[in-house]
């Protein structure tokens, strides 16, 4: 599974420890989800990793077939299938823009060096003149 350059790999052990309750109409399911994930840094490009937790709690209520619920998950007789609601939690929990740190540099936008490695020598460009106005406006807020 993956969300925008954030992924939980296929080969990745998700765990999840569930408590079931009978309630009026179905199973609730209370469970602490957890899996690792790897994406890249948004600002530098480098590899980095971390593990999802989440806690979800859902019900799964018998359906008739054909019938469509999108608010509960489906219990068909005495099986319970805990893998999509597993899929649901770890997607909703992974990172849309990952950074390797807080203070992550990135990337020089002119030659591409990494800035985290230090400076690249390359030397800012001039303003361009059409947003000359904009800067006084910055200017005046500072003050």
């Amino acid at each position: 599974m993956k969300v925008a350059g954030s992924v939980v790999p296929a080969d990745a052990l998700a765990q999840a420890a569930a408590t079931l309750d009978s309630v009026s109409g179905g199973i609730e399911v209370s469970a602490d989800v957890r899996a690792p994930w790897r994406g890249e840094c948004r600002r530098c490009l480098e590899p980095v990793s971390g593990e999802i937790h989440a806690h979800v709690r859902e019900l799964y209520r018998p359906r008739d077939r054909g019938e469509q619920d999108e608010e509960t998950y489906p219990l068909h007789g005495e099986v319970l299938d805990l893998q999509p609601l597993v899929r649901d939690a770890l997607m909703l929990e992974l990172p849309l823009a990952p950074l390797c740190s807080d203070q992550c540099r990135g990337l020089c936008p002119t030659c591409g060096a990494d800035l985290n490695a230090g400076d690249c020598g390359c030397v800012d460009k001039p303003a361009d003149p059409r947003w000359a106005a904009l800067d006084t406006l910055r200017e005046r807020g500072s003050d």
